[in-house]
This record gives structure tokens, C-alpha cells and sequence, in this order.
């Protein structure tokens, strides 16, 4: 089912001034724009202007259209996934290098009528982490910036303790961080 863009807040508007007039059309739209960082993390407009996004940026634009636009039945969500050389292939030899099985990461994506939805990029397939999901929460658009880099970071550390980690938590953040660079490439 499709639903008509009918809302004249300034967000629904730069949506349809890249010719985008319905629910479908901006998520066709979103998924095939490039993966990349925002300029400003807390600002989802520019998802559309600069023409790129993360999974967060991406994400947090479309719950919000959704929202303004009365699309029912649309979730944000954080899901802690342990990230591996196999279900994220871009994030490179990363983990390998330091003898690290695998990292738990914050993905966000939407639940479209209950159904977990990656519109992250065109070849975004939930399928290659959903085995591998550890934690998943429900957040509203502002949560994307800090709350999510926090839960993360307050995640990891909690799980370095539990597992009684070789590693400090800066050193796994900075492996974190060369992957997440290695998948912009």
C-alpha cells in the first residue's frame, strides 16, 4: 500500500522538490542514495541535500516524513547486531587483523508493519544480520545522534566486562571506527 506525501512541513517539502510525491517514491529514493556521513548527525534534511546518508540519518528521515505524513505502522529502531567480516563484507580485514571474532554495532533501520526493513542502501539485506541480532530497541528520530552513540559506546563497554575483554574500550571504538570508514569506500 502506498501513501500520498500530503504534509507542508518543510521536511515533506524537500522531499517533493526532488520530485517525490508518495511514501514509496521516498523510499526508493532513500535507499538508492550513496552511504555516508552527514555533515550535522542531528540533521536529517540534509539526507536529501547533500544526497547521501547512514542508516541513521536515512532512517531517522523516513520515520519522521512517515510521521508528518500519517504513514501508519512505521518503527525506528537500534539493533545491536554482532558484526562480522561475513554478514558486513565492506567493513574489510578489519576485525582479522586483531584476531576479533566479531563487534557489537548499532544498525538502525525501520519495522514496517512489524517487518525489520534496511533501506541503508539498494543492497542492504536485513536477512545477512538478523541471525546475528543481539538487542533491538524502538527510538524516536531525535534519538539517532547522541542517545544512539551512547547506548552504543555504554553497550560495547558492557560487553568488553562481561566477556572479559584483552581489549580497552578505545581500542575496539578505533577498529569500530576503521570499519565503519572501510564501508563509505
Amino acid at each position: 500500500m502506498d501513501y500520498k506525501l500530503t504534509s507542508k512541513d518543510k521536511l515533506t517539502e524537500l522531499a517533493k522538490s526532488n520530485g517525490i510525491e508518495t511514501w514509496n517514491e521516498l523510499t526508493e529514493f532513500i535507499k538508492n542514495l550513496p552511504y555516508g556521513r552527514n555533515k550535522n548527525r542531528t540533521d536529517f534534511r540534509l539526507v536529501l541535500s547533500e544526497k547521501k546518508g547512514t542508516c541513521s540519518s536515512k532512517h531517522a528521515l523516513l520515520k519522521s516524513i512517515a510521521d508528518l505524513n500519517n504513514v501508519p505502522n512505521i518503527d525506528l529502531v537500534i539493533g545491536i547486531y554482532r558484526m562480522t567480516e561475513l554478514n558486513t563484507p565492506k567493513i574489510g580485514n578489519e576485525l582479522t587483523k586483531n584476531s576479533i571474532e566479531f563487534i557489537p554495532e548499532a544498525h538502525c533501520y525501520l519495522k514496517i508493519n512489524g517487518k525489520r526493513t534496511d533501506l541503508t542502501s539498494g543492497q542492504s539485506e536485513f536477512m545477512k544480520i538478523e541471525k546475528d541480532i543481539i538487542k533491538e530497541k524502538l527510538i524516536e528520530p531525535n534519538q539517532v545522534a547522541e542517545f544512539k552513540v551512547d547506548y552504543h559506546k555504554n553497550f560495547i563497554k558492557l560487553w568488553l566486562n562481561e566477556t572479559k575483554s584483552k581489549f580497552e574500550f578505545e581500542q575496539i571504538w578505533q577498529i569500530r571506527e576503521k570499519c565503519i570508514a572501510n564501508l563509505t569506500e
